[in-house]
Parts: structure tokens; sequence; C-alpha cells
């Protein structure tokens, strides 16, 4: 780095290699790459797209699965003074040329197995200066690809990095939603963004560089993707996994890498409670499970202490537009459960009515988010960001409106109620589905749960409830019913409860609303 220079974000990995050079970073299947390496890969990558003539602000997406070149590639692209766009690999054709033609990349790092999917999506991208593919290709299929070259000739050679044209309020990254309510936006996101957010977790998770991080996630999916720079950024190890598809095999990667940090969602630990009888395992070198997406629900606390009784359990929330909003302290989680926590270190929330007036202790309210983390805007999409991004307190500052109803108690605690696009109006009531969700999570025998909101021509909305069952567990609808009226306000009970075998998850795990009905 320059003398004097301000650090962006690629200085994690690189200030890393010249601490740790020997060091293994990143271990994936049978990889096991040192800093070093990584640093050393990932430089000749970034010369090469400077050569094929990506140019500072240039977008590149990488569409891959959680492998050695997709970390590689994600730090070339920044040293490359470009952008960086991480798309789902299981995204399908139709909505890859979309996300092509709204970011309009310069280059496409991807994988021959992918190419059923991006070969005719990328013939169709105007902007595309280079497309690099990872794995057998053979030279006829690599012709019939628009300026394509092999994986191994863009990572070959050494060398230092291209000398850098970007400052911290650059664009470093751009992550699209999962378009859970429409067309996918794309977060764009600059250095100093990303910085903030990762300085600001990594201080109240205690990370260093002792830490072993497991991750399941799609390095798409924002969670993922920090769990990646945090462990660069401190100097410890990163274990990358594809899925959590065989849970039994991730639980014994636990034990064999002795990691230290799990990081999850609600899917996964649901997963988990298929898997009692490992509880024998040694989970004792876990030091801290975090989960983000939605309170977890208390079936879900107790499990996980039980898994992992040496953890501290950290419940969080947030979003895209400025990656975390809020944390539970482990030493608060018995006494407020259900609860969110308290803003992240260097970061400001409250709550507002709809007349955007600010709102007392236990009144819901859309959450506004003030701080570092806060994005710059969607990608061409104005008039999104518009709705999102508004004037702050001080003169000429943007602050986000998230879109999500909560609550704070007296000491400054959050409860998530429910977004605002998800709440039900039923019998003119106002019925957030994360209450009865939780509420059917705790009856015995239940789970998953799912509730939303479908057309009555008596109540205007009536409630409907998903679930899924425990094994061996025989429950009717009538008896989960019964037991939901003993535990909610009438307007709240589900009309209908409909018992499925499992329930429909969006690419990064999240549940799937929209295709419930």
């Amino acid at each position: 780095m320059m003398h004097g220079a301000v650090p962006l974000l690629d200085d994690y990995l690189s200030h890393s290699a010249e601490r740790l050079g020997d060091k293994i970073a990143l271990v994936c299947g049978e990889h096991r790459l040192t800093y070093d390496e990584l640093e050393t890969r990932s430089s000749a990558v970034a010369r090469h797209l400077v050569t094929s003539g990506v140019a500072p602000g240039d977008r590149v997406m990488i569409f891959a699965d959680n492998t050695v070149e997709t970390v590689v590639s994600f730090w070339a692209v920044l040293k490359a003074s470009a952008v960086v766009c991480v798309v789902n690999p299981l995204t399908k054709s139709d909505k890859l040329g979309y996300l092509l033609n709204d970011c309009l990349p310069a280059a496409l790092i991807t994988d021959k197995h992918l190419q059923p999917v991006f070969a005719e999506p990328a013939r169709n991208c105007p902007s595309l200066r280079r497309l690099i593919v990872s794995g057998q290709v053979d030279d006829a299929e690599l012709r019939g690809l628009p300026h394509a070259v092999r994986w191994d000739e863009a990572a070959a050679g050494h060398g230092k990095a291209p000398a850098r044209r970007r400052i911290d309020i650059d664009l470093a990254a751009i992550i699209y939603t999962s378009g859970s309510t429409g067309e996918p936006k794309g977060v764009m996101l600059t250095h100093r963004n990303m910085m903030a957010a990762c300085t600001s977790i990594a201080s109240y998770l205690e990370l260093g560089e002792d830490d072993v991080i497991l991750n399941v996630l799609p390095l798409a999916f924002d969670y993922g993707l920090y769990q990646m720079i945090m462990a660069f950024r401190t100097g410890a190890r990163l274990v990358l996994e594809r899925s959590f598809a065989f849970p039994a095999q991730i639980l014994a990667i636990i034990e064999r890498e002795r990691v230290t940090g799990f990081p999850g969602v609600p899917t996964i630990f649901a997963a988990l409670s298929d898997l009692r009888t490992l509880k024998a395992n040694d989970f004792a070198s876990i030091r801290y499970v975090t989960n983000t997406a939605a309170a977890l629900p208390l079936k879900h606390i107790r499990l996980l202490q039980e898994l992992f009784a040496a953890a501290r359990i950290y419940s969080m929330y947030g979003l895209t537009e400025c990656k975390r909003c809020t944390y539970l302290p482990p030493d608060d989680l018995a006494r407020k459960p259900l609860s969110v926590g308290i803003a992240i270190p260097n970061t400001e929330m409250w709550i507002v009515d709809e007349d955007d007036r600010r709102v007392g202790p236990n009144a819901v309210g859309q959450l506004v988010i003030r701080g570092a983390t806060v994005m710059k805007g969607y990608w061409g999409k104005p008039e999104a960001t518009a709705k999102k991004l508004k004037p702050g307190p001080l003169p000429g500052e943007q602050v986000l409106y998230t879109g999500d109803y909560c609550r704070m108690d007296e000491e400054g605690y959050l409860y998530f109620v429910g977004r605002s696009d998800e709440i039900i109006k039923s019998r003119g009531e106002k019925v957030a589905p994360r209450e009865v969700e939780n509420v059917l999570m705790e009856i015995p025998g239940v789970r998953e749960a799912a509730v939303v909101g479908v057309p009555d021509d008596l109540l205007g909305q009536a409630v409907k409830a998903f679930v899924v069952m425990e094994q061996g567990t025989i429950m009717g609808e009538k008896q989960l019913r019964m037991e939901c009226q003993k535990r909610l306000e009438n307007f709240m009970i589900p009309k209908s409860i409909q018992i499925v075998s499992s329930l429909p998850m969006t690419d990064t795990g999240k549940l799937k609303k929209m295709a419930l009905s």
C-alpha cells in the first residue's frame, strides 16, 4: 500500500498476507491456501482484468459456487479498481440475463458447469469484454463464448497488483437483493460502507486471528460474503463449504477443523434439530454462533445451547441496504430472548410513525438507520432509492428507511415485528406474521412455521399458516388451532393451517413467502 494512503477493502487481504503469509487462510474442500497464495493469485487475476480493458469503476460479475476461484476473484476485482458483484450459482438463465443487462459488467468470471446458464446471456451482454471460465473447458467451447479465456491463463504469473486507482468513497460492490418483492435491486456499497460494517461486527464478535470461521452460506449472500471479508481482515481462517445440504458432514468438519465461529440462518438451525443424536460430538471448539434474518425462536435457542454448550449465541438483524442493524449481546439472551438487540457499534436507530414522527417505547413503527454502513442507493434505480434514503437529522446526510416494522422497549432493545409489505390486515386489525409464527414454533412437535395473508371476502385478508412438523409427530390442524387459541388474540388465530413437508426457500436460505398462498 502507498505510504499514507487510506486503507481500502482489499487491503484486508494484503495486510494479513504481509503479517501471516504462511498461515492457512482458506480451507475449501481438499484445498488449503495460505494468505500468500491468495494474495499472489488475486494480484495475477487483477492484472489480467486490467490488461483485458477493465477500467476503474467497471463492474465485474462473479457467477460461481463457493470455490477457491470465487474467493480469489472477489479480491482480484477490488485490486483491479473495479466493482465486484457476486451472483448466486442457482440463478436461472433469464434472471442472469436481467442482472447482466442491469449492471453491464466489463467482465464475467464463472465456471464450466454453469455454461448452460451463462452462455446465452453472456453473448447478449453488450458491455462484456472478458469472460473467464474455470473448470475443464475444451477449445471449441471456449471459441463459442465471447472474449473467453481459461481461468488458468487469467491466474498465471507473479508480481504486484495493478496500481490503485480509487478512494474509499468509490463503489466496492453491488449486492443484489433476493427480489422477493419484484425485480432484484443492486445495492451499491462503497469501500467505506463495507469496512465500517466489518469493523463494527468484528468488534462485538471479538474476532481474532485464532478464529476458524465456518461458512456454509453462499458468498452471493452478504451474510456469507462478510464471513470471508471479516476472516481475512482479522487474519483468521475461513472454512468454506458449498452448502448445508449434508448437516452430519458439516458437523464432522466443525470437529476436524476445530471451528470457533458458526454463522447460520433459522433454516440451518431447524435442520440441526434432526441431529440431536450428534450432540455427544465434540463441539467444544465453537466459541460463538450467529443468526440473522429474524429473531431465533425460543426452540432454536434452546437447541443451540444444548448443541454448543460453551458457545456465545448472537441473535442479529440486518438488511443488505446497511449490512447489519442490531445484535443481541449473548448475556441478554435469557432475559430478552425475542429481541434482535441493540444498535451495532457506530450506528444509530429510531422508529417513526406514518407521519415520520419518532415514537416512544413499545410503539410499532418503521425502523430508521443512521450510520456509515448505509448504502449509496440502488444501482440505476433513483426512484426506488428515494423511497429508502431520506434526509437525516444533519444537513446533507441521508438515512435508511428500512421498510421494516419494529418496536423498541424502554431499554432500547429492538423487536422485529414484520416487513411493511408482509403485515396482514384482517378485520381492520394489523397482524404481524412473526408474532403468530413465534407462537406456532412454541407448540411441541412444530419444527418450522410460516404465516401469510390470503384474500378473504369477509375479513379483507385471512391469516393462513404453513407448518412443518417434527419427524414422528402426529398433530392435525384442529389441535394446532386449539393451541393457537390458548395463546393468541382472536383476530390473530390462523383461519387455516396447512401441514406441509417443507417450506419454500430462496437461493440464500431465506423463507420465500411469495411462494406461499
